[in-house]
């Protein structure tokens, strides 16, 4: 007897303590998810127009992109007359990246390959290119875009997004693409990675948050070159390794008017191989501490917790507590919250397939299977943001950002 009384008292003891750190958490998530109904709707391909032409300068950043930047070449050389020039800029590649960009420029006139100088001791070497490539862009060009080699722009991208910046008169705005996945691993926790941006920063599309929430995408980053001047090209993300967050709130914070939408009919992306690539790369960007006080990083480990992650690692708990002859009321008021919270997250799946590719996956039905990857991934943003990056794309750096040999 005395057994069932302890254990009934250790089970609402759990219970309440899940309901005093949950429920404030829930409400966040509820402001939230509740922009979804007002949400922008994706952007869709459109033709260019004669005042846009030659508007945009494009810069893609490269070092051993040669197995996946083909797609990307194809796609900008559908961009019509809006794009003044193509600019690869590429950091001493050795894969052969230089021989596939050379071969691509006797069939698109528009491509120009640069390498960039060496690293200085204070970059880190995405900006560092990126700032190269404004650096030596044409300044008749009204817009600098910035492209990932690993994306693959659709027909009419580059028209729309201007199009629509312009008509808006937004200074920077990025896009959320389509994710395309191939391995069952991939499969399996990508979307859940995903879901951790969605829960800290609401459907893409939604109303823009204050400078301090802004969220961006390097991968599509269109930014207008006024813009850009005025900050000193990228220099004030060159220590930062999610650079694209660390810009536009910085922009935000001058007055910028700073926007990221759903370019899902727009852009598709093909950024990991596999279960392990997507752990390691994609996982230690997520948490976006180079962009964040530390108040943010503490509070969004807290709110990623108490929403994604113990609605599962408590329910076996809280199950085990209704079993009882008598479950108590905070038993049963957490149980109910977080079963809800689990439906919420499975219906969230279903909101969010859209934004995937599904069509060359294995064994695809393991995506429906992904919210039970949660707590990894929540797991996963607690290792990185108590950790700083040493290695990058083939480069080691120290604890300030800076190169070490």
């Amino acid at each position: 007897m005395f057994l069932i009384d302890l254990s009934g008292w250790l089970s609402s003891a759990i219970a309440l303590l899940l309901l005093t750190l949950q429920l404030p958490a829930v409400m966040v998530l509820l402001s939230r998810l509740l922009k979804g109904p007002t949400r922008r709707p994706p952007l869709q391909p459109r033709p260019a127009t004669p005042e846009q032409r030659g508007a945009v300068s494009v810069v893609v950043p490269t070092l051993n992109e040669v197995a996946r930047l083909g797609p990307c070449l194809e796609g900008l050389s559908q961009q019509t007359e809006e794009v003044r020039e193509i600019l690869i800029v590429d950091s001493h590649s050795q894969d052969g990246t230089r021989d596939l960009v050379k071969a691509a420029q006797a069939h698109e006139s528009r491509l120009r390959l640069m390498t960039d100088e060496p690293l200085p001791p204070a970059w880190v070497g995405r900006p560092w290119a990126l700032h190269h490539g404004y650096l030596h862009s044409s300044a008749e060009s009204e817009w600098i875009l910035g492209l990932d080699a690993d994306t693959q722009p659709q027909p009419g991208l580059v028209a729309a997004l201007m199009a629509a910046a312009a008509t808006e008169n937004y200074d920077l705005v990025s896009l959320s693409p389509r994710f395309i996945l191939k391995s069952p691993g991939e499969v399996w926790l990508q979307p859940a990675l995903l879901m951790t941006l969605v829960y800290r920063f609401g459907p893409t599309g939604a109303s823009e948050s204050g400078a301090e929430r802004v969220m961006a995408n390097g991968q599509c980053f269109l930014c207008r070159r006024q813009l850009l001047d005025r900050l000193g090209g990228y220099a004030v993300a060159r220590l930062s390794f999610c650079d694209d967050v660390t810009l536009a709130r910085h922009a935000a914070q001058t007055g910028a008017k700073v926007g990221f939408w759903d370019g899902s009919q727009l852009l598709k992306v093909r950024m990991y191989e596999g279960l392990s690539e997507t752990w390691q790369e994609w996982g230690r960007s997520l948490d976006l501490k180079d962009a964040s006080s530390t108040g943010q990083i503490w509070g969004d480990l807290w709110f990623l917790t108490c929403v994604q992650a113990l609605p599962w690692l408590a329910l076996p708990i809280l199950l085990a507590g209704l079993a009882a002859d008598q479950p108590t009321l905070p038993v049963q008021l957490s149980l109910g919250l977080n079963v809800s919270l689990i439906a919420a997250r499975i219906a969230l799946q279903w909101a969010i397939l859209p934004s995937y590719d599904l069509s060359q996956a294995k064994r695809r039905w393991v995506f429906w299977l992904s919210p039970l990857a949660d707590p990894l991934a929540v797991w996963r943003i607690w290792l990185s943001s108590l950790r700083t990056p040493k290695s990058w794309r083939g480069r080691q750096y120290d604890l300030e950002g800076a190169v070490a040999e």
